[in-house]
């Protein structure tokens, strides 16, 4: 089996842009998903797994893990420690990585004629934020996500690991802007998620089905034309001196009242 122990490897070239560059994850159509319950994750989901780098201590150490994985990737390749941490993306890596091909989702979104209630976002910009994003999505059984085409890519390694998996298993599809999305699928009843004493509060709204609620731009919140674009405005009541919520928190806090 195959094993680098240089930096001037050329998997390794590659691999170093492939966790930093979106452009390079869009026109190889790979991504990078780091840590062994993640490389799992995909697995189980049936993702296609490329390569599965790992080092052999991490194979010695989980070895019924790295048998399944190393069977089911298209191939395996052995990594020494210096260079595994010079790849990796944590502080603390436990020696397994996977590039796997990116996820078409657009075939989940039939369902979107039928019913469900959708979540979508619009120029959200921190990895951490959208990654925690997905994993409450997934928690609480949203029936799929939107992203506006400026929102961080979702295949950022950052994103991949926060979401827990669930970049693998919710459905989700990208549009140029979330307006062009509200006014192709009339049929959803939309909601402009704001920070608005004026706008109706959340935990009076009626979501009715198949319906979507809109999140903005952490700094920014939503565009006006989106705003405009929603059937209805709603908020967050708060009573604390905060004048706002970080968007995955108000985000968590609008799924789970939407769902429930």
């Amino acid at each position: 089996m195959q094993i680098i122990s240089s930096k001037d490897n050329p998997r390794i070239k590659q691999l170093l842009k492939l966790q930093k560059s979106a452009r390079i994850r869009r026109e190889s159509g790979l991504f990078a998903a780091e840590g062994l319950r993640i490389c799992r994750d995909a697995m189980v989901s049936r993702s296609y797994i490329e390569t599965l780098y790992v080092t052999e201590q991490a194979a010695q150490k989980f070895t019924d893990d790295f048998s399944q994985l190393s069977a089911y990737a298209h191939e395996t390749i052995f990594l020494s420690p210096a260079i595994f941490a010079h790849i990796s993306d944590t502080q603390t890596p436990q020696g397994f990585l996977c590039t796997i091909k990116t996820l078409d989702k657009s075939a989940h979104f039939d369902t979107i004629k039928n019913g469900g209630k959708f979540l979508a976002l619009e120029n959200i910009q921190d990895p951490n934020n959208l990654g925690t994003i997905l994993r409450s999505a997934e928690a609480f059984a949203v029936s799929g996500v939107i992203l506006s085409s400026d929102c961080c890519d979702i295949y950022n390694p950052k994103v991949v690991r926060g979401s827990m998996g669930a970049v693998f298993r919710i459905p989700f599809c990208i549009c140029e802007k979330i307006p062009e999305f509200l006014r192709a699928n009339p049929q959803l009843c939309s909601y402009a998620a704001v920070v608005d004493s004026n706008a109706e509060p959340i935990t009076g709204s009626h979501f009715q089905t198949p319906c979507v609620t809109v999140i903005g731009n952490e700094g920014n919140g939503l565009r006006k034309e989106t705003v405009s674009a929603c059937n209805h405005r709603i908020t967050i009541p708060m009573k604390g001196k905060a004048e706002s919520l970080n968007a995955s928190a108000a985000a968590t806090i609008i799924i789970w009242e939407m769902i429930r």
